[in-house]
């Protein structure tokens, strides 16, 4: 039987990727469990796994601009011992990374291989690990990048939604950033997926289908919850003054999946539509745009 270790069990996709791994010999790992930058703890933890799959991270990204270091060590450092590890007891790596590590600046989506060129700390910070599970494991190391990330637990942009459509009569949503909305549910079933099929390491790209803008993902969740769409407002990036710029293009091509004999991810609205009819998902947490 395959044996697994998640870190970052804990969090918002480590959730969801033991919910998906049910019944599997699971070893979780939260940041209370493990520091992921204690390489020595990472080793010894690795140890008789078969598959790792990596969903701790600095996700902070406004907070890196002025820690790099900090964000560098957990998503750069200590994924280059986790991948160290794995080398040396021959388990296999499923990494989980971000579309920040491309410069936003596209009209077509990014396909796997397209250049990098992060434009934040956390983007540079990110592509550290990437590169050093590529260089490290390049029979065995898997990275996957997502997006727009959504979930039943933690910060994010489709919580805070429904709270607001219950506290105010308008909401106002930037319309000049567009992505792929992703339910971090069906993200862990794409990478138990990956883990289980025998696919070809390196890079994929677990991101819904379609895209649309975070003023869209807005509408759409006003809708599923029964609010009127009108009451979500256009704004512009301009109107709010972050640390980290963001990309204004977060689309990801899919076409690595196909290759490997795999099905994308499915569309963003349907995806959507599936995360709020689940039970689990509640409101609550704050949070916004990464």
């Amino acid at each position: 039987m395959t044996r697994f270790l998640v870190t970052g069990a804990g969090g918002m996709l480590g959730h969801d990727l033991l919910a998906v791994l049910g019944g599997r010999d699971v070893t979780a790992a939260s940041r209370a469990e493990l520091d992921i930058t204690d390489a020595a703890k990472v080793r010894d933890l690795v140890e008789g796994h078969d598959v790792v799959l990596n969903a701790a991270a600095w996700t902070d990204v406004d907070g890196a601009e002025s820690h790099e270091a900090a964000a560098t060590a957990v998503n750069g450092a200590a994924v280059a011992a986790l991948a160290a590890a794995c080398a040396a007891t021959g388990a296999r790596l499923l990494h989980v990374s971000t579309d920040y590590v491309f410069a936003g600046d596209a009209t077509e989506p990014y396909a796997e291989d397209a250049p990098t060129a992060p434009l934040n700390a956390y983007g540079r910070s990110k592509l550290a690990g990437e590169r050093a599970v590529l260089d490290t494991l390049p029979e065995t190391g898997y990275v996957v990048r997502t997006a727009w990330l959504y979930g039943a637990t933690g910060k994010n942009f489709v919580r805070t939604m429904l709270r607001l459509a219950a506290e105010r009569d308008f909401v106002e949503v930037v319309d000049d950033q567009v992505g792929q909305p992703t339910w971090s549910r069906d993200l862990a079933g794409q990478l138990v997926r990956l883990a289980e099929s025998g696919a070809p390491a390196g890079v994929y790209h677990g991101t819904a289908s379609g895209r649309t803008s975070w003023h869209g993902l807005a509408e759409a969740v006003f809708a599923e919850a029964g609010h009127d769409p009108a009451r979500v407002r256009r704004t512009t990036s301009a109107a709010y003054t972050r640390p980290a710029p963001r990309p204004s293009f977060s689309v990801l091509g899919h076409d690595r999946w196909t290759a490997a004999g795999l099905a994308p991810m499915r569309p963003w609205r349907s995806m959507l539509a599936a995360a709020l009819a689940d039970p689990q998902f509640a409101t609550g947490a704050e949070g916004g745009p990464r």
